[in-house]
């Protein structure tokens, strides 16, 4: 089995992913290119204990195309793929202020 950290990269933190958490308990992860869903609910699971995972969504996102300015060249950011984690049980402590 992989390392449940080497699956789940960060969570993504912002305005649209906090009103998701109070209205649907859904959680947004960037994740692994190569993690499949069943990974994922794997390693969510496990690094936050007292967690169930219900469903698992996963998009993948193009990087956007930057231009350079100062020599006309073009460059790519990273493709990037997000989980959407609906909990049944549980909740994770992100968002402590």
């Amino acid at each position: 089995m992989k390392n449940p950290h080497d699956i789940v990269i960060r969570p993504v933190v912002s305005e649209k992913t906090y009103l998701a958490v109070e209205e649907r308990n859904t959680y947004t992860f960037i994740v692994a290119p190569s993690a499949s869903k069943p990974e994922i609910k794997d390693a969510i699971e496990f690094i936050f204990d007292g967690v169930k995972v219900s469903k698992v969504n996963t998009l993948n996102r193009k990087g956007k195309r930057v231009r350079n300015r100062r020599n006309n060249t073009f460059s790519k950011r990273t493709d990037t793929k997000r989980a959407i984690v609906t909990l049944s049980e549980g909740e994770i402590e992100l968002y402590s202020s």
